[in-house]
Formats: structure tokens, C-alpha cells, sequence
């Protein structure tokens, strides 16, 4: 019986140590180690394929002045295609939150970072009435373009990135306009009756994007004065150091989402053909208040700058930068689901 108790102690034993060597050899084949490591295999993330895009302007309908925009629902789509990181390992994606309420200026839930030498008073920026109402009815109100449209978000959600993460990407299902989509989408649902403009001005040369933006927008004013609001939509791009990226993510209600920042010129200096900056700024500030009324945290600081980013041409210009290149597709579009509420909730007050 002592022979068979110490042969049955013996394999268990022998058992135990065959399970831990196959879960370490496991383990050790899921680290990562940045060295210009080959990903073989990784296990499946996901992302959604709901907003399919094609490469035409989108633009109202010049007999009954309707949108033109497909009929996607701006829904996040619960069927998921699997995609898997491969290739070989360039750099980490750092995850951070980055707080809006260490902001050099602050008012009211309204927090901006000033990067000029303009003294502002951030009360007054809130509490002003805007220059123009929002109609609800058949006339376009509100134009989403994109200077940067190729600008794109990771297919997977992993802590690297392989060389087959681009930062820019072509296909419209996988860029800013996609994004743009979803606003446009959901803002003519509630009735504010939207265009979007496909136009990738970045696309084949980077180089004067903003020219051929310029070009875009004035077209849309002379053809719609009814326009009241620009939106430039874009995306950030922060580095930790030579290789490593970093997105930008918080909790709304539970689920993970990109942060967004707001970004607007102003006439400061060398910036000398933007006397009516101040009206662009009252709108960002009361759009910053209503997403972090709404949503507290998805919305960084107010970045303003000595720029002009075209906000010049129109006193309802905005730029959104929405997450940055280490953020997913699928975490930058719950962003623009929540930023296009936060922008009902606002114009819905405008009337």
C-alpha cells in the first residue's frame, strides 16, 4: 500500500509540474518583448464594419434641400469581425487619461489651455449669446469636413503596435470620415439637417491640406448660406518617446471611450486675419461645457493656439481632435457617438 501511495504521490506530482511548464510556455508566448519581436499569432480583438463609406461629397439634395448621407444606423454594430495584430512589434501603446482640470484656465466646467498671450476671461466666452440661431428645418445648418481625413485609429486593442498599423488609412470605413459620419448621421436624426463632406484635402499630398480645405468650405457657403457651424473633425497624435504611442481613454458609463479635445485659433501672433476668433471660441467653450456637463472627463482642455485652421471663415468654425493614433477605431467611435449628443444637447438650445 506505501508502494502504491508514494507511486500515486509520484504522478501527481509529475502531473502538476507538466501543467505548470505548459501554461508558462503558454505565457511566455503571449509577452511581448519589443525587440523586433514576429507576432505569430494573437488572440482575436474586434472591431465593427457598421459605417461603410464611399468616396463621393455628400451634400443636400438641391431639389428638397435633404441630406444625402446613407441611411447606416449610427449605432455601434453588436456583430464584430476578428482581427489579430500581426507583424513584427515597432512600439507599446501607452494608455492615459489625461485630466482637463489642471488647465491654466478655468471656468464653470470650462477648462482651457492657453497657448497664447491673449488674456482670456473665460466667464464671458460662456455667458455670451452666439452670433446666429439653429434653424430646425429644411435648410443645411451645420458642415462636417475633414482637412486630415486619412487619419486613422488602431483594428485591434493591444498594449504595441506592428508595422501593419498605419496611422493613415484611405478607405473612408477606417478614417476620420467614418467618424464624420456618425455625427452627421446622428445630428440629422434630431432633426439639425447636416452635410458631410468626404473630400480627403489630405490625400495624395499632405502638404497644403488646408488650402484645398479652404477651397471646400467657402464652396459650401456660397452654394448653402444657411450654414451656421463648420466642424473640422480630426484625431491626435501623441508619442511617449521615439517608438512608443500613447492613447487617450476614460470611462462614460461604463465603457471605454477616446477623449477629445477641442482646438481653436485665435488672432495672436503672427496670426493677424482672424478678427472675429472670439465668436469660434464661444461656441467651443459652451460645446467643452456641455460635454463635461454630460459626460464628465471625455474632453481634455481647450487647446488654444496662435493658429488659424481656417476657423477664420466662418464665426461658427470648430476643430474636434477625437482620440489619437493609439486608440482603437471602435473607442474613437463611441467618442463621436457621444460628441454628437453633447452637440444636440447644445444646438438644441440655440434655436
Amino acid at each position: 500500500m506505501s508502494n502504491r501511495g508514494a507511486i500515486i504521490r509520484f504522478c501527481a506530482a509529475a502531473l502538476c509540474i507538466t501543467l505548470f511548464m505548459t501554461y508558462t510556455s503558454v505565457k511566455t508566448l503571449q509577452l511581448t518583448a519589443y525587440n523586433d519581436v514576429i507576432i505569430p499569432v494573437m488572440a482575436p480583438t474586434y472591431y465593427d464594419t457598421t459605417y461603410q463609406q464611399d468616396q463621393t461629397v455628400q451634400k443636400a439634395d438641391d431639389t428638397n434641400n435633404t441630406t444625402q448621407e446613407g441611411s447606416a444606423s449610427s449605432t455601434v454594430n453588436p456583430d464584430f469581425i476578428p482581427v489579430s495584430a500581426s507583424g513584427t512589434v515597432q512600439g507599446k501603446v501607452i494608455e492615459k487619461f489625461i485630466s482637463p482640470y489642471t488647465a491654466n484656465t478655468s471656468y464653470d466646467n470650462v477648462y482651457l489651455k492657453n497657448n497664447t498671450e491673449l488674456q482670456i476671461n473665460l466667464k464671458d466666452f460662456i455667458t455670451d449669446t452666439l452670433g446666429f440661431n439653429i434653424q430646425k428645418n429644411s435648410e443645411p445648418q451645420v458642415l462636417i469636413l475633414h482637412t486630415h481625413a486619412t487619419e486613422s485609429y488602431l483594428l485591434h486593442n493591444e498594449n504595441y503596435y506592428t508595422e501593419n498599423d498605419t496611422s493613415r488609412n484611405t478607405d473612408n470605413a477606417y478614417n476620420m470620415v467614418a467618424l464624420g459620419k456618425i455625427i452627421s448621421d446622428k445630428l440629422n436624426t434630431a432633426g439639425i439637417v447636416t452635410l458631410h463632406d468626404t473630400t480627403q484635402h489630405d490625400n495624395p499630398s499632405y502638404n497644403e491640406s488646408y488650402s484645398r480645405a479652404a477651397k471646400t468650405i467657402n464652396s459650401y457657403k456660397k452654394k448653402y448660406p444657411s450654414l451656421k457651424i463648420v466642424i473640422d473633425l480630426h484625431r491626435d497624435s501623441i508619442a511617449q518617446n521615439d517608438t512608443d504611442k500613447v492613447k487617450v481613454t476614460t470611462q462614460v458609463n461604463g465603457k471605454k471611450a477616446a477623449q477629445v479635445m477641442l482646438v481653436m485659433g485665435s488672432q495672436s501672433g503672427s496670426v493677424t486675419n482672424f478678427p472675429n476668433w472670439k465668436e469660434n471660441l464661444k461656441l467651443a467653450s459652451k460645446l467643452q461645457k456641455t460635454l463635461e456637463d454630460m459626460y464628465p472627463s471625455l474632453a481634455r482642455s481647450i487647446l488654444l493656439m496662435p493658429k488659424n485652421y481656417n476657423q477664420s471663415l466662418t464665426t461658427g468654425s470648430i476643430l474636434i481632435e477625437i482620440g489619437t493614433d493609439g486608440n482603437t477605431l471602435a473607442e474613437a467611435k463611441y467618442s463621436a457617438e457621444l460628441v454628437a449628443e453633447a452637440l444636440i444637447s447644445l444646438l438644441n438650445t440655440l434655436q
